[in-house]
Parts: C-alpha cells; structure tokens; sequence
C-alpha cells in the first residue's frame, strides 16, 4: 500500500470501487453489466477478506420464535406420561412385525396388582420358545428373582443377611433351574442346603425319591423332567418373583420366596414332532435361617417352614415325580379342556392351592 492509500497503482479509491461493486450487483444507476478487471479484482479481494467482527450497534436478526416447537415438546411429553399410565407393563409398540418381545420388564419389587396383558396368539416355535408369552419379557434364569438390600435381622448382621438371600437364590436355582436336575437328576445340591436335623423333612425327602406319591411328591419343591417324555428347548429359563425377609421366631431370619418358572418343552427326542408347549410352575417357599445358640441346625443350613406350588401343564394327577407335559393340544399346552380356569402369569395374589389339592391342581390354563 503507497502513501495515497491506493493498491496496484490505481487512482480510485477502494471505497469508491466497493461501492461500485455493490451497485453492479444490485444493479444501481448505470452500473456496467460486465464488471471491469480492476472490479473483478476487488471482488475477489472482498471475498477472500475474513468477515469485520460485529460491532456494538451491529444488528443481528433475532433467533426464531420458539413458541410453536415448545408448544410440540410438551404435547409429545404429555402423550408419553399418558402411554406410561394407560401401559404399565409397557407393551404398546414393545413387538415388531415378527413378533419379537420388546424391551425385559424391570425387576419386580413388591406383589403386582394385576395379570400381565393378553399376548397376541402366536404358536411358541424352536426358535422362538416364548413367543406369544407374557415371559418373552421376562428375564432369565436368577436374574428374574429380585433379592432386597440387607439390613441387620434377629441374630444376624446384615453380612450375613446378604450372604443368607444369596444362598437362598441359590437353592431356587438348584431346585428349579439346574439342568441337570431338570433332566431328572437327583437335586443334591439343593438337599444339602436343607437343614438336616428336620426329621419330618428328611423323611419327606427319601420317600419322594424313592416312592413318589399324592403326598410326598418332589414336584413340592423341586421342578423334574422324564427325559423319555420331553426335553427343554434350548438353555432359558425364564423367571419371575422376589425374595423378601423379616424376623422370626427365636430372632430367626424368616425369607419368603415367591417365583414364577417358565419351561419351554418338546416331545423328547426319538418321539417326533418340533410341538413346543410351556410348563409354567409358580412356587412360595417359606423358610428360616436359625440361630444355632437356639436350635439345633447346620451350619449353611436353613429349615423349612412351609412350601406351595400351583402349576399347568405339568400333569394332572400325577404321581411320577415328573412334570408330565401335554402335547398334541395345538401347541396351546393350556391342560384340560374343562373344569376351573387360571392364568399361570397372574401373580397379583397368593397361590392358594398346590399340586395336593383335591381336584388334583387339574384346572385349564388360559393361556401358555
């Protein structure tokens, strides 16, 4: 730049050439149609110049009105709380055009207040052993039984609170879940947790095993399969329920467990057929972790108190000490076709007979 304050030499001033520029373009005066070089110059210099910082009196437009997008938010949030309150068990959008589950349903905390909603009719397959179950949603396995934070108990500090709901889960799954033992194997692993000084316990165990029958039937506590009869599809089971605890008698912990199992199951193998139906066995098991100074017990043992189980599609009057599942029923594997009707999903109250009932816990199920 020289002394005059001109570039390249030229006799106009900058000013002046910018303003021309912008007349051209807005096509001001006589304004040439076909910039000059010296404009076309300029202009490339204008362009290529970073942008003046905006000064305190620059105008900027304002940002635009927000009032109609926040209007959008809230209808769309006011929609969702009211999809919360008409679906609890959020199942509004939960499948896709296969017929897959939706998201798993969170714990369950304290007793439901009412039956999960109607599946749609959908035949459960090898593939997919719980389509067209409330239990698709549910989670697997001990991850489905929901054990509560410890706190000090009767004689126990809330160390061995913990440690005693963890042993307790992990007598439901040896019950219940161990394939093995549902293969039809002995649940030793079970028996061992069993306080063994119950002598009217002990007796029932060694005659269920050995002589099952109306009254000491193994199908009480634990959950067996005829190999030659039926086969679990695949390696889920699904599980539903809650341990909860207080103090008992003699400053014993007193744990009530309440679970829902879900069993996918075919005709075994050699007997033909790819039917799948489900045996649903919901079971309350009472029991007490005794303070040794008070009676007489073994240590990482627990005593039962009291135990229920209400199942369908395990057999009716049956005396095999097996679950005895029902095939050839369209896949439907809901039991008889007559008599009291329950829904094995339904856990919003007390299970108020067992496998002993008078009517031999022969009743249809209403769903699979």
């Amino acid at each position: 730049m020289n002394a005059g304050g001109e570039r390249d030499g030229s006799s106009v001033p900058d000013d002046v050439w910018d303003q021309f520029l912008r007349d051209s373009v807005a096509g001001v005066g006589n304004a040439p149609k076909e910039p000059s070089a010296r404009a076309r110059l300029v202009a490339d210099r204008l362009r290529d110049e970073p942008r003046p910082a905006e000064g305190r009196r620059t105008y900027t437009p304002p940002p635009p009105r927000r009032g109609k997008g926040w209007y959008v938010v809230g209808l769309l949030a006011a929609v969702a709380l009211l999809v919360v309150a008409l679906d609890p068990w959020q199942m509004i959008g939960s499948s896709d055009a296969e017929g897959r589950a939706g998201a798993p349903l969170a714990q369950e905390a304290e007793r439901p207040t009412q039956a999960p909603p109607p599946e749609p009719a959908r035949r459960p397959t090898l593939d997919e052993p719980f389509r067209g179950s409330p239990a698709a949603r549910w989670a697997d396995g001990t991850a489905g039984i929901t054990l509560p934070a410890a706190r000090a108990t009767g004689w126990m500090s809330a160390t061995q609170v913990e440690r005693a709901l963890r042993q307790t889960r992990d007598f439901l799954a040896a019950s219940n879940l161990d394939p093995a033992v549902l293969g039809g194997e002995l649940p030793t692993r079970a028996i061992a947790l069993i306080n063994p000084h119950q002598r009217d316990v002990k007796d029932y165990l060694a005659a269920a095993f050995r002589t099952p029958s109306a009254e000491n039937d193994p199908l009480l506590l634990f959950s067996r399969f005829d190999a030659s009869h039926a086969r679990l599809v695949g390696d889920v089971v699904k599980t539903r329920g809650r341990i909860t605890y207080r103090e008992g008698e003699r400053g014993a912990l007193q744990v009530t467990t309440d679970v829902t199992y879900v069993y996918p199951v075919a005709p075994a193998e050699g007997n033909g057929g790819d039917e799948v139906v489900r045996t649903v066995v919901r079971r309350e098991v009472v029991l007490t972790w005794d303070d040794p100074a008070k009676i007489v017990t073994e240590p990482g043992t627990f005593s039962l108190v009291s135990y229920k189980v209400d199942m369908t599609n395990g057999g009716c009057d049956n005396d095999t000490g097996y679950l005895t599942p029902e095939f050839g029923r369209d896949g439907t594997g809901t039991g008889p076709t007559d008599g009291e009707t329950v829904d094995p999903y339904d856990r919003s109250t007390e299970i108020v007979r067992g496998s002993g009932a008078p009517d031999g816990g022969c009743r249809t199920a209403t769903r699979s």
